[in-house]
């Protein structure tokens, strides 16, 4: 799967996890790691208006959780990390090509 197809599915998808003003706490890596074994592939807030900050704080958070940058829209990150057992029910890949 290429990253056109993965950002058409992520398309559709609304952000699972803010990163307010508090900045990447580990309750916020906790939450990320469990939605990226969930998911594999999910969307991301961070709501900094300092750009430069912004891509620092989405660079880290792909490089703690293990996963990768798809893409960065504006506040809005892609993030992908594949799970060798995805659960049909909740894997957006997994659903994503089903549609």
């Amino acid at each position: 799967m290429d990253n056109r197809q993965l950002r058409a599915i992520g398309h559709k998808l609304k952000p699972v996890v803010t990163l307010g003003n508090s900045g990447l706490s580990e309750g916020v890596l906790v939450e990320l790691n469990r939605a990226l074994n969930d998911h594999e592939l999910i969307k991301v807030k961070v709501s900094s208006d300092d750009r430069e900050e912004r891509a620092q704080l989405i660079d880290r958070m792909a490089q703690d959780c293990s996963a990768e940058v798809i893409q960065k829209v504006g506040k809005v990150a892609l993030l992908l990390r594949r799970n060798s057992r995805p659960n049909p029910r909740t894997s957006n890949l997994v659903r994503g090509l089903a549609n």
